[in-house]
């Protein structure tokens, strides 16, 4: 049996697609990103008139987007500590990854789920990381 997920706290996604769906006691959570519930506005991101990206703050992405992810989880019934595998997508490799790495060992000190790291050209909305989870519940 499935069950859709929605959380009242993350940002709705923008697609016809739920947060999580839940199967069995597995968690697989939609592509996660920074954005802010109710707002377009995305952490640490200056755009221009025509919606490009002039700036971004890598950091206060990371903090958003594993903010975004707790909140999924909790409404799953799941937890951080149950992550077993995270996707992470990054549009610039290069310069992101250090500080993505640091941070992510600050949010995975006890659990450290499985990870795979990609480099995009680009993601659906002006950002530079979205994340793909699986967790148990």
């Amino acid at each position: 049996m499935m069950e859709k997920i929605h959380s009242d706290k993350a940002p709705d996604p923008v697609g016809a697609y739920p947060h999580a769906k839940k199967v069995g006691n597995l968690l697989f959570l939609s592509g996660v990103g920074p954005r802010e519930k109710g707002s377009k506005e995305i952490p640490g991101v200056t755009l221009d008139k025509g919606g490009n990206i002039v700036s971004y703050d890598i950091e206060q992405q990371c903090h958003a987007v594993f903010q975004n992810v707790k909140y999924i989880l909790e409404a799953s019934g799941s937890s951080w500590e149950n992550l077993v595998d995270v996707t992470v997508f990054l549009t610039d490799m290069k310069t992101d990854f250090p500080t993505f790495n640091k941070i992510y060992a600050e949010y995975f000190k006890t659990n450290q789920p499985c990870r795979t790291t990609v480099e995009v050209n680009a993601l659906p909305t002006p950002i530079a990381i979205e994340l793909k989870c699986i967790a148990v519940v």
